[in-house]
């Protein structure tokens, strides 16, 4: 029984360890964000109604911003969404005032993503001023994401 109890006890402490290492992970990316001047916008559906797609208004697709964009379905507990997290955030400081970065949580924005047939994530949609949406899924290498930047969103061949 003692055993039981001393495992019990070393799970639950683990357990919070892991909440509040994760906890002063997110603060700790959101003091890096307001140190760098990252410009990733988080989005709910209403502004991604107003800044990207009113897909209540409009039944084709039409961008509603003035540059292009990338979007991040993610999730917190993801890994791989993680491990983009900050190359996106470097994206969106190299590029600054050329393409705008915005992420969604799929858990706090679920019909969001469900209208989009987000069934993976990352996900990650290239929105250029012209033309269809791109979509790319998974953890990308830097380089190919920035060869996609650069071909899709920016016209550099």
């Amino acid at each position: 029984m003692n055993r039981k109890l001393f495992f019990t006890l070393i799970a639950l402490a683990f357990l919070l360890t892991n909440c509040n290492s994760t906890k002063n992970e997110s603060t700790g990316n959101k003091e890096n964000t307001a140190m760098t001047g990252t410009k990733v916008i988080h989005l709910t559906t209403e502004a991604f109604k107003q800044k990207v797609f009113n897909f209540d208004v409009n039944k084709e697709w039409k961008y509603e911003g003035d540059k292009p964009a990338i979007i991040d379905f993610y999730a917190t507990w993801c890994g791989p969404c993680k491990q983009m997290s900050p190359i996106l955030d470097g994206f969106s400081n190299k590029y600054n005032g050329k393409i705008v970065v915005y992420k969604i949580d799929v858990d706090q924005e679920k019909q969001l993503a469900q209208s989009f047939g987000i069934q993976s994530i990352p996900t990650f949609i290239l929105i250029p001023m012209n033309g269809q949406p791109q979509i790319m899924q998974g953890a990308v290498p830097q380089e190919s994401f920035e060869k996609a930047i650069n071909e899709v969103l920016l016209k550099k061949l």
